[in-house]
């Protein structure tokens, strides 16, 4: 896999280890990031289900998500169900999206995030912006991708699953809106960070890709 320049690892000085796992939609960013959780013994938050919960709050509340105002107010979440279906349906997701991109929204979840990634002992978290914003001194850092295509698949067959309806071409489109918005996006736009491993899933099965996310890991702490 191909490695970006400068790719000189940050050793967190209390000993912690932190990974940051940053990546589009579908790219399978957080199964891996799961999966890195587990091999290392870390806790993991799924950044994305913030903003998704926003999203869900911000919909039963009534709001207009094109309002960063109301946005913000819809930032007052004291606890996330993971388990909860909406939160993955393709409104709250085209919702999340969206408000992801008010300023005012990513403040408002920032401490938490940080908060998660400077706990002892080190975490992991996955994302658009850890890498870059939320926990610059990571650790490791991986920037997780796939062809649009194959990210479209993916996410087709993931809501098929839960039982709901979904069309490629539709679902593709999505997929480029989003990577579109939050690649232009003012405020801590989807980048990969000068010091992350890419890794393009696209070839990858699930195990696949969990086996080549550890090895790159343990390879950059060897290393280190």
């Amino acid at each position: 896999m191909a490695q970006a320049a400068n790719s000189e690892p940050r050793i967190d000085p209390d000993g912690d280890l932190v990974i940051a796992v940053d990546g589009p939609a579908a790219s399978g960013k957080g199964t891996i990031a799961r999966a890195l959780a587990k091999h290392f013994g870390l806790p993991h938050m799924d950044t994305g289900l913030l903003y998704r919960a926003v999203a869900l709050n911000l919909l039963q509340m009534g709001g207009d998500p094109s309002s960063e105002f109301e946005a913000v107010r819809a930032c007052e979440i004291a606890q996330i169900d993971p388990d909860d279906p909406e939160l993955r349906s393709q409104v709250v997701s085209s919702i999340a999206s969206r408000i992801s991109s008010y300023a005012r929204v990513r403040a408002a979840l920032l401490d938490r995030q940080r908060q998660f990634a400077s706990q002892e002992g080190g975490a992991v978290l996955d994302g658009r912006d850890i890498g870059t914003v939320i926990a610059p001194h990571a650790t490791v850092k991986l920037f997780v991708t796939a062809t649009p295509e194959v990210r479209a698949e993916r996410r087709m067959k993931e809501l098929q699953q839960r039982g709901m309806t979904a069309h490629f071409a539709d679902v593709l489109a999505d997929i480029k809106a989003r990577d579109e918005r939050d690649s232009t996006r003012e405020v801590a736009p989807l980048k990969q960070a000068a010091d992350a491993i890419l890794l393009d899933t696209s070839g990858f099965d699930v195990e696949g890709a969990i086996g080549e996310a550890v090895r790159l890991v343990e390879e950059r702490l060897a290393d280190a």
